[in-house]
């Protein structure tokens, strides 16, 4: 027995967000799981390039890869599990965690990237915490 599923809908409301951007690097879809995750509408979102969720420190690598994964259709990442920083509206600084994945016309070119994200910063921060705290301890053994 198999179910139907209405994708428009799981899209809109499974809690990470999905971005899809096309082979420009503009965003053309924005759930409201990445408005809630990076602060931007998708008024305001839909139309930018994703530039506005990258570092700015980062922006030319990533453009490099995206223009390179663009014009050979294929991504090295591929179902890996890719964890970089973001930057949120407000200009905070975020750990997120994501796939990616190439969207293809019915031609089979390239027509886009999706990226499923999962906000990491609360976790990146308490691993740093512990690796901190565990050196601390380290030190001390090592000091005694």
């Amino acid at each position: 027995m198999s179910a139907s599923v209405d994708v428009a809908q799981l899209v809109q409301v499974v809690g990470d967000a999905i971005v899809v951007a096309d082979p420009e690097n503009i965003i053309t879809l924005w759930n409201p799981g990445a408005e809630k995750m990076f602060g931007f509408s998708a008024a305001e979102a839909l139309g930018q390039p994703l530039d506005i969720i990258i570092p700015e420190r980062l922006r030319h690598r990533h453009n490099e890869g995206y223009e390179k994964t663009m014009a050979t259709g294929q991504t090295k990442y591929g179902s890996d599990l890719l964890k970089v920083p973001a930057t949120h509206k407000d200009g905070r600084a975020m750990s997120i965690a994501f796939t990616v994945a190439l969207l293809r016309d019915a031609q089979g070119q390239v027509s886009g990237i999706v990226a499923v994200i999962r906000d990491e910063t609360a976790r990146f921060q308490e691993d740093r915490q512990l690796r901190k705290r565990i050196a601390e301890l380290e030190g001390k053994v090592a000091a005694s």
